[in-house]
């Protein structure tokens, strides 16, 4: 009998980066020594409940004894194009630009290997940038660009870029010139712009923009995807529902793909998904709730020696004490407060530390007396 042969494959950790959150075991251990408990800011995971009207939406949906479909109900695509035009003013979305995903971590992902791109290729992604970007570089086997600029690309092609804005980790908002530049140079090399928009909904300072407004994209959704998530905008984390927007060639491409992988949305989740994009009150109080805990926290850090920078949106504050980032971790650990330290989101990140205020009104409290 001969032997089998099993294939060789490349190790995980040759493929991928380490992951982030591992790194922080040490801290997390001294911060949870404290002995009013830990104040965990590090992740930013919604803490307050999930609308009543999507778990109403779930329950009634639960008899879902047929397969749901990749497409996802035409009635929530609608929902979303009514969403956009509703909050931010983007007109012609209909359901053959919406794509229903599996929570937006999952399409990032997957995203670059789903779109046919491999060795050789060039993928753009911001200096300071959500992790989940490079791994679906390096998923793909293609090579990551770093750049805030499209000056990086003046000699060279991409394949793809993604912008993020409002961004994660440091809260900036990229305004229309700049998104425009990054539309223009998509169009010009033939490359898929990817603008990752699901802090939207929460911009502080200014106005939000979308790759998605005819201002920015004249009045075309060509070589463009725009991603949005109800984890941050509704508290569905849980239910990981979320969608991508543009291209109806690109859309369809990915639809295509997701078909034959089985990437379905439940259907109980998608009719939770539809309820929730048909209701604004929800969202602007919950955005009252972060906008109180950002002010809390924003002044004691201030007030204990940390500057913040850029932070006009999303659901964090980029903090620096001047010197490197793991020393600042350090520093909070010691008092019961766990941050991400900056050097999770690239070499630009090194002096900074990422401060959530998704805690509890008690807990986002309980940091600032610590701090003062």
């Amino acid at each position: 009998m001969s032997e089998r042969v099993v294939p060789r494959r490349d190790p995980v950790s040759s493929r991928f980066p380490d992951f982030p959150w591992d790194t922080l075991a040490d801290a997390k251990a001294r911060a949870s020594a404290h002995p009013d408990g830990i104040v965990d800011l590090s992740i930013g995971t919604p803490v307050d409940p999930a609308p009543r009207l999507a778990q109403d939406a779930l329950a009634a949906a639960a008899d879902a004894h047929g397969y749901p479909t990749v497409w996802g109900p035409e009635s929530l695509r609608a929902a979303a194009g009514a969403w956009l035009e509703r909050r931010f003013a983007i007109p012609g979305v209909t359901p053959r630009h919406v794509l229903p995903t599996i929570g937006s971590k999952e399409l990032i992902a997957n995203l670059c290997v789903q779109l046919g791109l491999g060795p050789g290729d060039l993928v753009g992604l911001p200096e300071r940038a959500y992790p989940t970007y490079e791994v679906s570089v390096r998923y793909a086997g293609a090579t990551p660009v770093r750049s805030d600029s499209t000056s990086a690309f003046d000699d060279r092609s991409p394949a793809l870029v993604f912008v993020n804005s409002p961004a994660n980790p440091h809260g900036q908002v990229l305004d229309a010139d700049t998104l425009r530049a990054w539309v223009e140079l998509a169009r010009e090399r033939d490359a898929v712009l990817v603008s990752d928009e699901c802090y939207l909904e929460f911009v502080w300072e200014g106005d939000p923009v979308s790759v998605l407004h005819p201002d920015v994209n004249g009045g075309s959704f060509d070589n463009l995807l725009s991603l949005h998530s109800l984890s941050k905008r509704s508290n569905l984390a849980g239910y990981r529902d979320a969608f991508v927007v543009g291209d109806p060639r690109l859309v369809g491409e990915l639809l295509a793909v997701r078909k034959h992988l089985g990437f379905m949305l439940p259907s109980p989740v998608a009719a939770a998904m539809e309820a929730v994009l048909g209701d604004d009150q929800h969202v602007d109080e919950q955005r009252e709730r972060y906008r109180s805990r950002r002010a809390t926290l924003r002044t004691a850090l201030e007030g204990a020696g940390f500057e913040i920078t850029h932070s006009e949106a999303s659901l964090y504050l980029w903090a620096t004490q001047g010197r490197p980032c793991r020393e600042s971790v350090d520093w909070l650990a010691d008092r019961g407060i766990l941050v991400a330290p900056g050097d999770f989101y690239g070499p630009r990140g090194a002096e900074h530390v990422r401060v959530a205020f998704t805690a509890t009104d008690e807990r986002v409290t309980a940091a600032a007396a610590r701090l003062g």
